[in-house]
């Protein structure tokens, strides 16, 4: 059966972070139930629908932003006592808005996640995680990377405690007590945390997760070792994964699985026989999704996905049809209702007009009076800077909380800007003087009316490193901007990887000094993304990294005194000797640095280029060719005449030339990777080869990899 599912705005509250909105459990099965949402404005807000209006059941005060929301109880009772995580505070309120409970943790942090189970409390703030029982401490972890959500298997079917921790260093951590059980390599920083069917599946010991890059997939937490179900890989490129549930949408007995992505996607997977989720249903909204859940909220009997969104708008995609099946009687019913809906609407904008009127009178006078502050607005920018390893590209992805009037871009290192489909915005380039003040990108983005978010998609060039910075103006008077800025690292385009191949070719550069395990730490945090702040426990650590665009890798092993990075591109290795011989000589560090290069890893390297080298030349080769051979096929009339290859060419032409175009620059990309390898290799004998660039440049546009090869041999 087709899935057909309406979409019904309810109302607006403040704007949103993950995981804040829920469904108070039904009194009976397929009733209403009322909805209760938290915001950054501090306030919760409990609601249910009566014919087609908004009633509120009770609205707290407004307080400190808040981070989660959830549902407790006894265990094996209906879970209707609300929980909210504000800074680091916990606070209980009955169904009814009653507050029961305000419980300050005295974290540090601001408390970033939550799980609840009959009187044990799961907290995460950014590094730490707690468990509570009976607001009494527990047990206590410190992660080494950032805690992105926390879970607990369920107590009563498992009896026994097993929480999970959601980290950015693309791990699920399995606790025991206040110690690691063991870990689970994810696919992608992993984001949202969630019980398959909302009870752990059959064995109770089911967990879905949600990553930042989109992919969702199943594991089966035992006591020993995870069992690895199934995994759906974000083919389509859609947003990271906010938030899920689990509810039987479909109506067939099973329950579906619901998912709210970062770029307003929302998605209903059913399970086919083999329990391998298919996708039956997805909508877009215009902003992220912050909070889903299934329930019934518009009419008695008719089932439906809720959603919030960033902004603040509760939306229900609801079973009921748009128009009823009806006799004359129902018809008049109808028409009566909708006209009194009509009015209400219309005296209700009336009222708000009046107001917008009176708020702007006030702002004029205080605004001219001589004791006038400064009465600038202030506006929420929820802004992700991330790497993506398909295409080895930043997206920079902007949501504001009103119409995005403009965005500036500015950067004082040289980077593309990428096309990018979903992106209606109007671009707009400044010449730039590099030389005399650092500027390398101007860029200006005119958004259409009501764009709340926008999405940029941006290619850095490794060596060359600085800042990208946004000034986000949203459409609200008087005029106002926001700066953000994002740090592009020397080694922009590698991620964390959980293993290298050791049987590869390798470089290595050694450091040793009078130097501190944290300094050299922040040395690694300034040249490489995806390194947690705060120095990793213990002596001695080591990360691995892959470039995303050459495949190449890295191995960093550091302690105090001594640092020794591994790479199989030696453009990698010249890189960090020169970034990392500047840093220490601004904080005064003599550093002693050695270095082994293996000569084998040129040849290595340019073998890792060669398939993506050839394929750019091939593509703009068939590029130039487009219009000669439309040209031919209008003078001819048909193409019956050209060559298979030809005709390809032809029947392909639009798909090739927008991969072109999303590719700027690619060939160049790769010719100065070349041309960067072929001056380092030489650099670490001391001799200078830059006269010879030239020849080398010749080569590259005759091309052919044996040539190549025995160039860098014989230069």
């Amino acid at each position: 059966m087709d899935l057909n599912l309406n979409r019904a705005d309810y109302l607006q509250v403040g704007v949103t972070s993950q995981k804040t909105m829920k469904l108070l459990p039904a009194s009976k099965h397929r009733a209403t139930q009322k909805v209760v949402v938290g915001d950054h404005d501090g306030i919760v807000m409990c609601f249910g629908m009566k014919k087609g209006e908004a009633v509120t059941v009770f609205k707290t005060l407004p307080g400190q932003k808040i981070a989660r929301l959830e549902l407790g109880g006894a265990l094996n009772t209906p879970q209707e006592k609300i929980f909210i995580a504000a800074g680091s505070e916990i606070r209980g309120f009955t169904k009814r808005g009653k507050q029961f409970l305000s419980f300050e943790t005295n974290l540090t942090e601001s408390i970033k996640a939550m799980h609840i189970s009959g009187s044990d409390l799961f907290l995460s703030a950014s590094y730490i995680y707690n468990h509570y029982c009976d607001c009494k401490d527990q047990h206590y972890y410190l992660s080494g990377d950032k805690i992105n959500d926390v879970i607990c298997l369920p107590v009563e079917r498992l009896l026994r405690e097993v929480p999970v921790l959601a980290c950015q260093d693309r791990v699920l951590r399995v606790l025991q007590g206040s110690d690691v059980t063991y870990e689970i390599e994810v696919p992608g920083p992993p984001t949202v945390l969630a019980l398959h069917n909302g009870n752990g599946g059959d064995s109770g010991e089911d967990l879905l997760f949600g990553t930042s890059d989109g992919k969702l997939g199943l594991i089966q937490i035992t006591t020993s070792k995870p069992i690895h179900k199934w995994e759906i890989r974000n083919e389509k490129k859609r947003g990271g994964i906010l938030c899920v549930d689990s509810f039987d949408i479909v109506g067939d007995g099973v329950k579906d699985l619901l998912v709210g992505r970062d770029d307003g996607m929302v998605e209903v997977y059913s399970f086919d026989n083999a329990n391998e989720p298919v996708l039956r249903f997805d909508h877009t909204l215009s902003e992220s999704v912050t909070s889903i859940q299934g329930g019934c909220v518009g009419k008695d009997g008719y089932d439906e996905i809720v959603v919030s969104t960033y902004s603040g708008w509760i939306t229900g995609l609801t079973t009921e049809p748009v128009h009823k099946e009806s006799g004359p009687g129902e018809e008049l019913k109808f028409n009566q209702e909708m006209q009194n809906k009509i009015s209400s609407l219309r005296s209700e904008l009336e009222q708000l007009q009046y107001k917008v009127l009176q708020e702007r009178e006030k702002y004029q006078q205080s605004s001219q009076s001589s004791k006038a502050k400064s009465a600038v607005p202030s506006f929420s920018v929820n802004d992700k800077f991330t790497l993506n390893k398909d295409d080895a590209s930043y997206s920079l992805i902007l949501e504001v909380q009103t119409a995005i009037d403009n965005v500036l871009i500015q950067s004082d290192v040289p980077i593309d800007l990428l096309d990018v489909d979903k992106n209606s915005a109007v671009v707009s380039f400044s010449s730039c003087d590099s030389e005399s003040n650092d500027n390398f990108l101007l860029a200006t983005y005119r958004c259409q009316a009501n764009t709340t978010r926008l999405e940029l998609k941006i290619r850095s060039i490794e060596g060359q490193y600085g800042t990208l910075q946004a000034y986000v103006t949203p459409r609200i008077q008087p005029k106002t901007c926001q700066v953000r800025q994002y740090h592009i690292k020397p080694l922009s385009l590698h991620q964390r990887t959980h293993f290298i191949d050791h049987d590869r070719p390798m470089n290595t550069l050694t450091l040793t000094g009078q130097f501190s395990f944290s300094e050299l730490h922040s040395w690694v945090v300034f040249c490489m993304p995806e390194v947690p702040e705060k120095p990793p426990a213990g002596e001695c650590v080591t990360f691995y990294f892959q470039n995303t665009f050459l495949d190449t890798q890295l191995e960093s092993t550091y302690r105090k005194g001594e640092g020794v990075f591994k790479s199989d591109n030696i453009s990698t290795i010249s890189i960090l000797k020169d970034v990392l011989s500047k840093e220490a000589t601004k904080r005064k560090i003599n550093l002693n640095i050695s270095y082994e290069i293996n000569e084998v890893s040129v040849k290595h390297t340019l073998k890792l280029i060669h398939p993506k080298l050839e394929y750019q030349l091939l593509l703009a080769k068939k590029v130039q060719l487009i219009d000669a051979l439309k040209e031919l096929q209008v003078h001819e009339g048909n193409t019956n005449f050209l060559i298979p290859e030809y005709r390809c060419i032809l029947e392909e032409a639009d798909h090739l030339q927008e991969e072109y175009k999303k590719q700027p620059a690619h060939l160049e990309r790769l010719y100065g990777m070349i041309t960067d390898l072929f001056i380092d290799k030489f650099k670490f004998k001391g001799t200078n080869v830059k006269t010879k660039v030239p020849l080398l440049l010749e080569i590259l546009d005759s091309y052919d990899q044996n040539a190549l090869i025995a160039f860098f041999d014989a230069a």
